[in-house]
């Protein structure tokens, strides 16, 4: 592990294990006992035990074998407690030796990280899609249940089936706790990074709720994609997601006003943007798209670095967002993909260009229920004079959208149309 600041004290250095280093001392654990539910209590009373006696006893030099080493006592305690147990993972154990061994990335001297095998296992595809997310929250970001069932507004106890669920599916299926193979990392890969992204997208825009954003979850979904980028230097798509999402989180500031409303793009104050984190992710981009076959994280890597570089609205290049959404569009056919690209051919071309391509997607399942899709045809449909569809779009979207900030603005908007119309109809009775 690295070095950390033992002079901030005891309680602050056991902060530091369980929000960077927990995942890393829980996968080499899982690695040793084949077991996540063994590994995760253990590693809990390993530092409970560091809480107890690091007080006392001062920091250890090295923290994390300190606790690497408190942990598999623990484990070995309880092993010997628990007969059944202890043959259950003796026979896990022969299949893992079967197996081969697998190598470790050794940061340093302490522990090996292994924290890559276990977002493969996390993300594993016979788990469903929620139980992925979930388990990765729980397990590589260390959220506590409550907090996991927090992230995606469920009870605890819902949560808690879930993951043990999710755990259970492991143990039964035997899936294997292992870093895909070269053959077969190019199909796993992408379902590692749907997760890391899915979390992401939910602190970014909430899907419910009285916030927008949920910034706790943005920051814990870069966290992941940073572990993803030292574990998995040579993968140009791990570059992209945390380019992404880092030239996204960086308008987070401006995106939102004083009292929590929502604040459009071409409203923001570019000022308020984070030019440093624009820059990381700027970099990053770059990384993605050169060597190479682009994937679909760094084209989207690409956009967002146009957006975040342009002085204004005006002044963003158009032509080239819209022609990186025809090439996103290639990779990864969506109907939301499609409709982001109908944007930005209405930013180039004008709304009538952009609203036939909105059009063509009206009987499009996905878009059911999915606000910006109304909200869209609204804007420009407002934008050609259309104000009587517009005004009926902006009252679909207002009854699909999920969280108050944009329902607010909605109303908003819905509101400056109805008066301005009127205000007209007025002025004809008047006349």
């Amino acid at each position: 592990m690295g070095e950390w600041p033992v002079g901030d004290g005891p309680v602050a250095s056991v902060e530091a294990v369980f929000r960077e280093e927990r995942g890393r001392l829980l996968a080499a654990l899982v690695r040793r006992f084949g077991d996540l539910d063994l590994a995760e209590e253990v590693t809990s009373e390993a530092i409970e035990a560091a809480l107890a006696h690091w007080p006392v006893d001062g920091v250890p030099p090295k923290p994390g074998a300190w606790l690497m080493t408190t942990a598999r006592r623990k484990a070995v305690d309880r092993l010997r407690r628990d007969q059944a147990f202890a043959a259950r993972l003796a026979i896990l154990q022969v299949e893992a030796d079967r197996a081969g061994p697998v190598p470790a990335a050794e940061l340093d001297g302490d522990l090996p990280d292994e924290r890559l095998q276990l977002f493969f296992t996390c993300a594993h595809p016979a788990l469903a899609a929620e139980d992925r997310t979930a388990l990765t929250l729980r397990c590589l970001a260390g959220l506590t249940t409550p907090e996991v069932a927090r992230a995606f507004l469920v009870p605890a106890a819902t949560m808690a089936k879930r993951i043990t669920r999710a755990k259970k599916k492991i143990r039964e299926a035997r899936i294997p706790f292992r870093v895909p193979g070269a053959d077969e990392l190019p199909q796993r890969l992408p379902g590692v990074l749907q997760v890391v992204y899915s979390v992401f997208t939910e602190g970014y825009a909430a899907s419910s709720g009285p916030r927008l954003q949920r910034l706790d979850l943005a920051e814990e979904a870069i966290r992941l994609a940073r572990i993803l980028r030292r574990l998995l230097p040579a993968e140009r798509e791990v570059a992209g997601l945390l380019g992404l999402m880092l030239l996204v989180h960086a308008r987070r500031d401006a995106r939102t006003g004083p009292g929590g409303e929502l604040v459009l793009l071409e409203e923001q104050d570019r000022g308020r943007w984070d030019r440093p984190m624009i820059e990381e992710g700027s970099a990053l981009a770059t990384v993605a798209l050169t060597g190479g076959p682009v994937g679909p994280y760094g084209v989207q890597a690409a956009i967002a670095a146009l957006h975040d570089e342009a002085a204004d609205v005006a002044a963003t290049d158009w032509p080239q967002i819209a022609a990186l959404y025809d090439v996103l569009l290639a990779l990864t056919p969506s109907p939301v993909v499609a409709l982001n690209r109908a944007a930005a051919v209405a930013m180039r071309d004008g709304p009538r260009a952009g609203l036939a391509l909105l059009d063509e997607l009206a009987g499009e399942p996905l878009l059911r229920g999915h606000h910006p899709y109304p909200a869209a045809r609204a804007d420009l449909l407002h934008r050609l004079g259309r104000d009587a569809e517009a005004a009926a779009a902006y009252r679909e979207a207002l009854g699909l959208a999920g969280t108050e900030p944009e329902r607010a603005l909605l109303r908003r908007r819905l509101g400056a149309i109805e008066e301005t119309r009127s205000s007209s109809k007025g002025t004809r009775h008047g006349s």
